[in-house]
């Protein structure tokens, strides 16, 4: 389930109201099927400039669910996608090229053994698939935070 609702930073005890009602409809509903909403997994990240973000209060900011309080997170996870708060995709660039390479120097002493076209076959599964996956909310991104990917590109290029 997601959520979303925008507004200045002067807005947030509103949003932090409504997402509580929410979340507590939600969980009243799940309760009704005889499921649970587990609260330890949810998250909430609050989404703007640097100077936007420094303007919210921390404490103000945080969500009651029952007993249990969410707090912002700087970074979270949507169909395998790292999203910040700032929206810079420095996370998920990150993560994507630290796992390319992972799989690179996995494959690199067998490379001999397998022959050609079964390395071709891997570095396609394990690495350009990577690659590929949802690379269009990378558009329009500075060519500084893409550049570990270039590195990625660069060293399949080599291999």
């Amino acid at each position: 389930m997601q959520g979303m609702l925008h507004g200045p930073p002067a807005d947030v005890p509103r949003i932090v109201s409504i997402l509580t009602d929410c979340f507590t409809d939600v969980s009243h509903w799940c309760a009704t099927k005889r499921l649970q909403l587990n609260a330890s997994k949810t998250k909430v990240i609050w989404f703007g400039s640097a100077a936007n973000l420094r303007k919210i209060p921390l404490g103000k900011s945080i969500i009651r669910a029952g007993s249990s309080a969410i707090y912002p997170a700087t970074v979270v996870r949507n169909l395998g996608v790292m999203i910040d708060a700032e929206l810079s995709m420095r996370d998920h660039v990150s993560r994507v090229a630290q796992v390319c390479f992972f799989h690179l120097c996995w494959l690199r002493p067998m490379r001999a053994r397998l022959g050609r076209d079964v390395t071709l076959t891997l570095v396609t599964s394990l690495v350009l698939s990577r690659l590929d996956y949802c690379n269009s909310v990378l558009a329009g991104l500075p060519a500084s935070i893409l550049a570990p990917l270039q590195r990625v590109l660069h060293a399949v290029a080599l291999d």
